[in-house]
Formats: C-alpha cells, sequence, structure tokens
C-alpha cells in the first residue's frame, strides 16, 4: 500500500508540475491579408530630382481617386515643369512603357515593385526605358510632359500608386495622400 501511494503521489506530482509549467498560447492579433499588404508597401520615393519642391494635387473628380498630379513652379511662381526628368519612385521592372490613345494618359509607365506594388507615370515627354528593363529607385525614367489623346493638358506628372491592380491612397516619402489635398512637398529621391 505504501508502494502504490508512493507511485500515486510521484504521478500526480508530474502532472501538477506538467498543468503550471506549460506556457499557455496566447493569441497574437492578426492583421487582414489588406492590411499586411499595405503594411509592405514599398518605401516611395518623390520622383523628382533631390531637393525640388513640387505642388501635388489630388483634387474631387481626379480620374482615377487617389492618383495625384505634380507640377514644378520657378522662384517667379510660373509654372516650368515640361522636360524636368522623371525618376524611378522605387525599384523594380518595367511592366509597360507606350503611348496611351485611349486612357488619355499619353507617354505611359507602369513599373512593378513586387508584392502586387506599381507605380504610374503619364502625360510623359519623353520615356526613358523600355517593357522588360529592370530600374533602380532614382533611375530616368523620362521627361514631364503634357501628351495625351484625348485632352488638351498643361505640362505635369500624373502619378499613381497601384496595389493588386487598384489605385490606392499614396504614401509618398512617408507622407500620405489622402484625397482631395494639395500641397508642396520636397523630394529626397537622389540626394
Amino acid at each position: 500500500m505504501h508502494r502504490n501511494f508512493r507511485r500515486s503521489l510521484i504521478t500526480m506530482s508530474a502532472v501538477a508540475a506538467t498543468v503550471f509549467t506549460v506556457p499557455t498560447a496566447v493569441a497574437a492579433p492578426v492583421a487582414n491579408s489588406s492590411e499586411a499588404a499595405l503594411a509592405a508597401r514599398p518605401a516611395f520615393k518623390m520622383p523628382f530630382e533631390c531637393n525640388q519642391t513640387w505642388l501635388g494635387n489630388n483634387w474631387s473628380g481626379h480620374s482615377p481617386a487617389h492618383s495625384i498630379d505634380w507640377n514644378h513652379y520657378d522662384a517667379n511662381g510660373t509654372p516650368d515643369d515640361l522636360g524636368r526628368r522623371v525618376f524611378a519612385s522605387a525599384g523594380g521592372t518595367v511592366l509597360e512603357s507606350y503611348y496611351s490613345t485611349g486612357a488619355g494618359y499619353g507617354n505611359t509607365i507602369v513599373i512593378g515593385h513586387g508584392g502586387g506594388w506599381q507605380t504610374r507615370y503619364a502625360h510623359l515627354r519623353t520615356r526613358s526605358v523600355a517593357a522588360g528593363a529592370t530600374v533602380n529607385v532614382g533611375q530616368l525614367i523620362g521627361e514631364v510632359g503634357n501628351t495625351s489623346a484625348l485632352y488638351d493638358i498643361s505640362p505635369h506628372l500624373h502619378y499613381e500608386q497601384k496595389h493588386d491592380g487598384a489605385v490606392v491612397v499614396a504614401v509618398v516619402q512617408g507622407v500620405t495622400w489622402s484625397d482631395y489635398l494639395r500641397r508642396n512637398q520636397v523630394s529626397n529621391n537622389r540626394c
């Protein structure tokens, strides 16, 4: 009997030690897939030369929504966009480089950045890269223009950030461009 009691005591001690020393699992918050994908957004830079100040505008009714039109002005407040150089805002692969006749984009470049992320640069005067080319952040891809097969427009750069095919609210150098904003931003690309 003494031996059985001892075995029972050892068994209960082992069970108690297991119960009190096994760590309990704690559920961590799980982001939904779109939140996780947006968190993996590349660190997009402005598509312009270091220290240049550009006025961005994503006005009500802009098509598509969330896109930004960029303009540059000289010291007297006169627009001087035409021919200014445009650089890749993140590294990637040129998916498209063409003249758009149906959407009004004119000379257009689309760069894929991985993870479903893309940037579109439109109304370019020139295109310096072809589809299939690999580009680095800050690499010259074209010049600001006013090309469009559908509209008579003033020079500017139309810029979009896309995720999984949809244009999303842009984040440029850590600044979120919520809809209907008009503000200046200074480029840190190529610095």
